[in-house]
């Protein structure tokens, strides 16, 4: 995999930029002014980052594995630690699918009832994949997410997620949190 270099990221013209961001040069990158990306970063190949008038937050120690995507126009926010698996996509933004309206983005906004809802992935958060995150999700710190799973509604802190929709099945363990502990003191970052 190629990744981009600093010069080219640089010229991108991204909201907020941190260090050690490697994202490849096969990576589509929509809204670049609105979104923002932490410090040790990797986006794989092929994937989509479509930012809307909320923007995108990345923070740190992040990694989005090849064809996921994070599109809307409402804010996605991913916070340090999160793992977004390949083949995800999380939405901030979704048609109406009742038939009342038209739908896609080609037809003109006064035809169409687009719902647009900020999503947040709180720190330490794993989605599996082929996973789809629905806007206005809040998926608390530690939530992990099954492979194929719908996430409809909230998730719980360290719950454990699986189906269509996604519901819990159990509690996750909380010893990364000890690990978390380690790496900031070990390389004396802000967290």
């Amino acid at each position: 995999m190629a990744f981009l270099t600093e010069q080219q990221l640089s010229s991108m013209g991204f909201a907020e930029l941190g260090s050690n961001v490697l994202i490849s040069d096969k990576a589509s990158i929509y809204g670049a002014s609105r979104i923002k990306i932490g410090s040790n970063v990797r986006i794989d190949d092929f994937c989509v980052l479509s930012a809307g008038d909320g923007g995108i937050e990345i923070g740190s120690y992040i990694h989005i594995a090849v064809y996921s995507s994070l599109i809307g126009a409402g804010q996605i926010t991913l916070a340090n630690f999160v793992n977004i698996s390949s083949r995800v996509a999380i939405y901030s933004s979704n048609d109406d699918y009742s038939g009342e309206y038209m739908t896609n983005p080609m037809v003109p906004a006064e035809y169409t009832n687009v719902t647009h809802a900020n999503v947040t992935l709180a720190k330490h958060v794993i989605i599996g994949s082929g996973s789809v995150v629905l806007p206005g999700v809040n998926i608390y710190e530690g939530a992990a997410v099954g492979s194929l799973s719908m996430v409809t509604k909230d998730c719980d802190a360290f719950g454990v997620y699986i189906g269509v929709p996604a519901k819990k099945i159990k509690y996750r363990k909380q010893d990364l949190l000890k690990f978390e502990e380690f790496l900031i003191s070990e390389l004396n970052i802000k967290n």
